[in-house]
C-alpha cells in the first residue's frame, strides 16, 4: 500500500466511492441478484432489467429516479423486518466475503492519519449502511430514500429519492453539505476522494486529491492526461 500523504495543517478529509472502489464489485447489482435468489422477484425480467440499468450507469445515462423506483420495489413491498432481515443474509453471503484485506487496509490508514472519513456512494442508504460500518466507516453519504411519514402509514421506504441524491454532480452538492454541517467549507479542508468511476468526474475535479482507484477505461484515460494518480487497488 502506498504511503498516505500528509497535507498541511488544515483538517484533512478522506472520500471513498464504494462499488468497484472499495468492494470489487457493484452492491446495488449484486444486491438485485440476492432479491432473484430470495424468489422475490421475477427472475429473468429483474435480470434483465437490472442488467440494463447496470449498462446504463456504466454509460453515465442512468435515470436515477427510475432505477430507485424498480429497485427498491421488492423492499416496499415486502417492509421493514423482512427486508431487513434479508439484507442481514445479503451481508454474510455475499458483502463479507468481497470486502478485501488492502481495502481493509486503505481506510485504517486513513483513520489512522486522523482523516475524517466518508463513503460517498451514488448506491441508496439501506444497501449501503451495513456495508459501510462493516468497513469501520461511520459517516455515509448515500442515495437517501423517502419514508412514509403519514399518521396512517408504515415509516417504511416509499421508492422515491429523498432530496439530493448522491450521484455525478449531487456528489459534489451532498460532500458540501456535509462540510457545511460542521462549519467547514472546500477551503478550509484538505480533500482526497478514491473512485473507479467517470460518473465522479465533478467530485474528483473538486477535490485537492483525486486518486483514480480501479478506473475504468474512461476514467484512466482522464487520469493519465491530468496527472492524478491511478491506484489498482485490487492488482492491476
Amino acid at each position: 500500500m502506498l504511503p498516505i500523504p500528509v497535507s498541511n495543517a488544515k483538517p484533512r478529509v478522506t472520500l471513498f466511492d464504494l462499488d468497484h472502489t472499495l468492494l470489487p464489485m457493484d452492491s446495488d447489482h449484486a444486491w438485485g441478484d440476492y432479491l432473484i435468489s430470495l424468489g422475490w422477484v421475477d427472475a429473468l425480467e429483474h435480470k434483465r432489467r437490472n442488467d440494463a440499468f447496470y449498462a446504463d450507469y456504466q454509460a453515465s445515462r442512468l435515470d436515477l429516479n427510475e432505477y430507485i423506483r424498480f429497485s427498491t420495489a421488492p423492499i416496499v413491498l415486502q417492509g421493514a423486518s423482512n427486508s431487513i432481515a434479508a439484507h442481514d443474509g445479503f451481508m454474510r453471503a455475499v458483502v463479507q466475503n468481497a470486502i478485501k484485506p488492502q481495502a481493509r487496509e486503505l481506510v485504517r490508514q486513513h483513520q489512522a492519519a486522523g482523516d475524517a472519513v466518508l463513503i460517498v456512494t451514488a448506491t441508496n442508504e439501506f444497501v449501503t449502511r451495513p456495508i459501510a460500518k462493516a468497513f469501520g466507516v461511520d459517516e455515509l453519504i448515500a442515495v437517501e430514500l423517502e419514508r412514509d411519514g403519514a399518521l396512517d402509514g408504515t415509516g417504511w421506504y416509499t421508492g422515491a429519492i429523498k432530496g439530493v441524491a448522491s450521484y455525478q454532480g449531487g456528489k459534489v452538492t451532498r460532500v458540501e453539505q456535509w462540510l457545511h454541517a460542521r462549519g467547514w467549507d472546500w477551503d478550509t479542508v484538505h480533500t482526497t476522494f478514491y473512485s473507479d468511476s467517470p460518473n465522479d468526474l465533478p467530485l474528483l475535479e473538486k477535490v485537492d486529491v483525486p486518486v483514480a482507484t480501479n478506473p475504468d477505461a474512461r476514467l484512466r484515460a482522464v487520469a493519465q492526461e491530468r496527472g492524478w494518480r491511478i491506484l489498482e487497488l485490487f492488482g492491476a
